[in-house]
Parts: C-alpha cells; structure tokens; sequence
C-alpha cells in the first residue's frame, strides 16, 4: 500500500476467531429461563398488589376511606399475599393453592384493608391471582419435523395421495386399559356380495 509515496506492507488477515457470548448474556438468558419456569408476571402482580393493601393500611387517618377490622388482621391479610407472591416464584408446583389463597386474601381485604387498598391492590391481586390460576408451564419444544405437514406425514415425508383407499387406517392409540382398535374406513360403505 503507498501512503504519501512510501510503500507499506498490508497487515496480514488474521483468522476469524469465534467470540465467546458476552457475559452479560449467559445472565440474560439465564434470567429469562428461570422467568419462563414459573409464573413470574403473576407473582409479580400478587406482590405489588399486597405491598400496596399493606401501605395503604399504614396510611394516616385523613386518607382512610373505610375503617373495617383494623388491628391485627389488617396487617396479617396483606402480608399472606406477599408471602404467596413469593412462594408462586420459588415453588411453582403449588401454584394452585397459591392463587386460591391469594384470591380469597385479596377479597378479605376489601373489608379489613381500607377497601383493598383502595381498589387498586384488590384489582392487582385478584389478576394476579387469576393469571397464577391459569399458568402452565411450557413444555420442552419439539424438534421440527422433517416433511411438509401440509402435503404428507410429517415423520417421513411422504406425500398425502389423497385416496382413503390407498392410505392405511390410523390406529386410535390404547385408552382406559382397552385394547387398540383400528379406525373405520373413510369413503362411502361398500356392500360385500351375497353368499350362497
């Protein structure tokens, strides 16, 4: 290469190297999978729910709308949600128990935690509750198929012919201890010939 009249040898190519993910990431990726075997925006609603019922319990007597059964329990009914906001996260198993008593927490609320936290907490916790009800984990994916699903079977790829005739009946997989049974034919029925 010449630079103002002086010859320059060009740097040699240096092999591509494959770069390591930064770390950043792998805890990224990590954060995400972690988020994705629990149900996390349901928890995270359960929890700002009762943090909210709890500091409106703890609001002073000016903002109070409704004094219910303050005392004791008015500081224990907004703690439970919390603490099953927490549980939803770090034991996903018992969602469903979870949620129920987050659900009945949340209306208990209404009359001992100044009207839920002034609704806001009791809508929170209420949808919470609900999306935790209705979380199922996702299954592992499954590894794509080789064929077209659309012309054929998709485990070996062979087209559809489109003739019932000429493709074999599908077998109904064995339920409830019964045998397998093989499906009826497709297509109009055929009358057999009489026998003498």
């Amino acid at each position: 290469m010449f630079f103002d009249g002086v010859l320059e040898e060009a740097p040699e190519p240096q092999p591509a190297r494959t770069a390591a993910p930064p770390q950043g990431h792998r805890a990224r990726r990590g954060w995400r999978e972690w988020r994705r075997s629990r149900p996390f925006w349901a928890g995270l609603f359960v929890l700002l729910g009762g943090a909210e019922i709890l500091l409106t319990v703890w609001a002073p007597l000016g903002v109070v709308l409704h004094v219910g059964m303050q005392g004791f329990i008015g500081y224990l009914v907004p703690v439970v949600i919390i603490i099953c906001a927490l549980l939803l996260w770090f034991n996903p198993a018992q969602r469903l128990f979870y949620s129920l008593i987050v659900i009945l927490c949340a209306l208990a609320s209404w009359l001992t935690s100044n009207m839920g936290g002034f609704i806001i907490g009791l809508l929170l916790t209420l949808t919470g509750g609900a999306l935790a009800f209705a979380w199922t984990e996702n299954p592992d994916p499954e590894p794509p198929a080789t064929g077209d699903p659309a012309t054929g079977d998709p485990a070996t790829g062979d087209p559809a012919t489109g003739d019932p005739a000429a493709d074999p009946p599908s077998i109904a997989p064995p339920s409830a201890g019964f045998p397998p049974v093989a499906a009826p034919p497709v297509g109009p029925p055929t009358l057999a010939p009489p026998s003498d």
